[in-house]
């Protein structure tokens, strides 16, 4: 009997043994299938049909659906050795790089200036609702003043998408800078012109009105304007104001119509101009398929710095494989340009009445590599990007001897320009202005140029403060 109840609870022994094994065998075989999973093999869900929180916001508030092609124009400029951030992330106010104090100017400064109307005592639009409309044509050269307020201002919208660099603070003491949101670009475009019955234009009233304000303001008081940053990117913007801005942070095309003391590389930052040609999405139009050796359309007679166009005009109409010729917005400017810039294998910038030019941005926007003769240029974020692996510069005395441009250009070889043009492909997104903004896309690179300057702003203010505790008060 003793032997007959060994025997049996051996048998269960072995029974419980198996059980044991066949359950330590399945968790073993499960835990290499989600391992070898989650390491790039198949997935049982296709992530790509999850809902994308920018799509939806875009599509619900604009109407407007992003097309693959301009997602793919999007490049990464940090952290490019680690996988690339996802360009639908949301914007994470902890992360931000620049904490940005606007002043709530009264809506005559800026979306007032694109006919929006205030509503009720709101000072800004409900941009998640309908944003007003910027105006076209050569207005959207100078329009960085649109993009960046229209950032900040949906930088504390919960579960905005895209990623932000710089982030609205209501605190004026916890920001790195001061924005001032005047559209003077849009201003001087707009209203610099006499009206009838008018003593004073319209653009330099706000210009009075705007200096009567700041210096009212503690923010001011505090800095003498040095953390302050002002928008003037067209050349004539700010014209009566500029001088008794001079200690803040100025937004500029270049400092061609600046004295040194009121604007500098040390403390301003220069900005891309938005490019007016039609980007080439899904370029695959190698050398071989740009007809044209160098390309220029645009106004040949100007003033100043200006006056090598009509220079190399004249050495270059007769030359086989160039078009050099004279044209403007006006009637099919823009698709002109854009055809011949996208059939060109160099695209000339030449120095106008300023250094700067929007031709570099449409050069750019179009793949094709930049010719840059002006000896005066600034270039957008410069101390970051090397335009010399996407650009030929040429200096204006040696421009204009004769044979010296041709020749330059036909010595550079198809592989050397195929090079150059893989590059365009890759940096052209540091270029474009987008609403919702994009990884380290123009706007995003504004922000950190902005942040870069932030410590010598910084160094400016405390050193100015080294006796402020002796004044009289």
């Amino acid at each position: 009997m003793a032997e007959r109840h060994a025997q049996s609870s051996a048998h269960g022994y072995k029974k419980l043994l198996f059980l044991l094994f066949s359950i330590t065998t399945l968790v073993f075989a499960f835990s290499w299938f989600f391992l070898l999973g989650s390491t790039g093999g198949p997935h049982l869900i296709e992530q790509t049909v999850l809902p994308n929180s920018k799509i939806l916001w875009t599509a619900e508030n604009h109407g407007d659906i992003p097309s693959s092609e301009n997602d793919e124009q999007v490049h990464y400029f940090q952290d490019s050795t680690g996988p690339p951030e996802h360009e639908f992330s949301k914007c994470d106010p902890s992360n931000a790089v620049l904490k940005v104090f606007m002043y709530d100017l009264p809506p005559e400064f800026h979306f007032g200036l694109l006919d929006w109307k205030q509503e009720e005592n709101s000072v800004w639009p409900d941009i998640k609702g309908k944003i007003p409309d910027y105006p076209g044509g050569l207005n959207l050269q100078h329009s960085i003043e649109y993009w960046l307020t229209l950032d900040l201002l949906s930088s504390t919208i919960s579960d905005r998408p895209g990623p932000c660099t710089a982030v609205r603070v209501t605190n004026s003491r916890e920001a790195d800078i001061v924005f001032v949101p005047f559209f003077s670009s849009l201003s001087y475009n707009r209203h610099s012109k006499l009206k009838p019955l008018e003593n004073t234009s319209m653009n330099k009233l706000l210009q009075s009105k705007l200096l009567m304000f700041l210096k009212a303001q503690e923010e001011w008081k505090r800095s003498g304007g040095r953390d302050h940053v002002i928008l003037a990117h067209h050349p004539n913007s700010m014209l009566d104001a500029r001088i008794k801005l001079w200690p803040c942070m100025f937004i500029l095309a270049d400092f061609g119509r600046y004295p040194p003391n009121v604007a500098n590389v040390e403390k301003d930052v220069i900005a891309p101009y938005k490019h007016v040609v039609r980007s080439f999405v899904n370029d695959t139009a190698g050398y071989d398929d740009r007809p044209i050796l160098l390309y220029f359309k645009g106004a040949i007679y100007r003033k100043s710095g200006g006056i090598i166009r009509q220079e190399l005009f004249y050495l270059l109409k007769d030359e086989k494989e160039v078009e050099f010729s004279f044209g403007t917005i006006q009637k099919n400017g823009i698709q002109e340009a854009t055809n011949g810039m996208h059939s060109s294998k160099f695209c000339l910038n030449i120095a106008g009445d300023t250094p700067s030019s929007n031709r570099l941005f449409d050069a750019i926007a179009s793949h094709c590599v930049p010719v840059i003769i002006s000896d005066e240029i600034e270039l957008p974020y410069e101390d970051v990007i090397d335009y010399s692996e996407f650009c030929v510069f040429v200096r204006a005395a040696d421009a204009i001897k004769k044979g010296f441009l041709m020749n330059l250009i036909k010595g550079i070889s198809k592989e050397e320009w195929t090079q150059m043009w893989v590059k365009l492909k890759q940096v052209e997104g540091y270029f474009e202005y987008r609403y919702p903004s994009q990884k380290d896309d123009a706007v995003q690179m504004i922000w950190q140029a902005i942040s870069r300057k932030v410590p010598a702003v910084r160094l400016k203010l405390h050193r100015s403060q080294r006796f402020s505790r002796f004044k009289i008060r």
